[in-house]
């Protein structure tokens, strides 16, 4: 998966057909290799993505599911706050914030045969695991005053999980009640145990795509040690294809030239690829969003991800800047 660019996107099955192909041969004429497709499978859609050449990975979501079956026969699969609210009926931040325990075996089982239904299929080139980690416990500074937060600390209706799956899990393991830590974010064991147990979550995931012949990527958050901080997210231990962390710049009050220095970490951590996710929305001119590409690309990303919408002069710095990458290897 080395060298390649990715346009993060959804399933549109209203369009027409003649629209989709022109969609997807002119991202092919843009220096774009594949797109992360979420929205569930469309067979006439897969189909003109293979059809202008491009790679196919469609996106889940993994432990944030709102699935109607999970919520009226399981409802003892969600996660539970210190302060005792279930992700079911009491979901943080947002309605869509229902996140199921990746301790629970039924669970894992759910979450592989969802993998295994996109890895069957035979247009697909990849999975994409998307929201593959607890809650945020801490949301990027950016987005603080859009909640009426102050997140300098963990707070307890943010700190997730404390369901009595993942309680008896931990006493197994432990010997001790997670609800009876005072200290919860500098308890290394608690910790720990829960970045363990997405970590164990994605090997099976990952082992599903690989006997599928698939290969397996995941948008995560900028950093490793701050996808730890932030939602219990220990991705540099993943056996995966290639990832995709969302440096999403504004997010976290930086410039666009921060975009780099988290590639410089991401690179250091771990050995597979490294697709620097970036957020359109975020880049206020085409300079400043060359900015932001070529200190990814020059930081050592082994390509670029876009997720948002791209106008035509962007689309311009995008080819210009990462055609211009690839000459120079070629002349080199």
């Amino acid at each position: 998966m080395n060298g390649k660019h990715w346009v993060w996107d959804s399933v549109n099955r209203g369009a027409d057909a003649s629209a989709l192909r022109e969609k997807y041969r002119t991202l092919r004429s843009r220096a774009s290799d594949g797109v992360f497709l979420g929205g569930g499978i469309d067979d006439r859609e897969f189909e003109i993505v293979r059809e202008a050449g491009l790679e196919l990975h469609p996106w889940m979501w993994t432990t944030n599911r709102g699935d109607a079956w999970i919520r009226e026969n399981h409802p003892e699969w969600y996660m539970v706050s210190r302060s005792g609210k279930s992700c079911l009926d009491k979901p943080p931040y947002v309605d869509y914030y229902r996140w199921v325990s990746p301790v629970v075996p039924g669970v894992q089982a759910y979450l592989k045969d969802r993998v295994a239904e996109l890895a069957k299929h035979p247009a697909v080139n990849g999975v994409h695991l998307d929201y593959v980690r607890y809650p945020d416990v801490i949301l990027p500074r950016g987005l603080w005053g859009k909640y009426g937060l102050d997140q300098s600390e963990e707070l307890p209706d943010y700190d997730f999980d404390y369901s009595e799956a993942a309680c008896e899990a931990f006493r197994a393991a432990s010997g001790r009640d997670p609800k009876e830590i005072l200290d919860p974010a500098r308890d290394q064991e608690w910790l720990h145990f829960r970045y363990e147990s997405v970590n164990s979550l994605v090997r099976q995931l990952t082992s599903v795509a690989h006997e599928h012949g698939k290969e397996i990527t995941a948008a995560v958050f900028p950093t490793p040690s701050m996808s730890r901080r932030i939602c219990r997210q220990d991705w540099d231990k993943w056996p995966l294809d290639g990832f995709c962390p969302m440096i999403y710049h504004s997010f976290y009050h930086e410039t666009a030239a921060w975009i780099g220095e988290c590639v410089i970490e991401n690179i250091q951590a771990v050995r597979q690829p490294v697709y620097a996710g970036l957020y359109m929305p975020a880049f206020k001119s085409p300079g400043e969003f060359r900015t932001g590409l070529e200190a990814a690309i020059k930081r050592g990303a082994a390509g670029i991800s876009l997720f948002g919408g791209v106008g035509e002069e962007y689309w311009a710095v995008f080819e210009e800047t990462v055609k211009g990458k690839v000459a120079r290897e070629v002349s080199a």
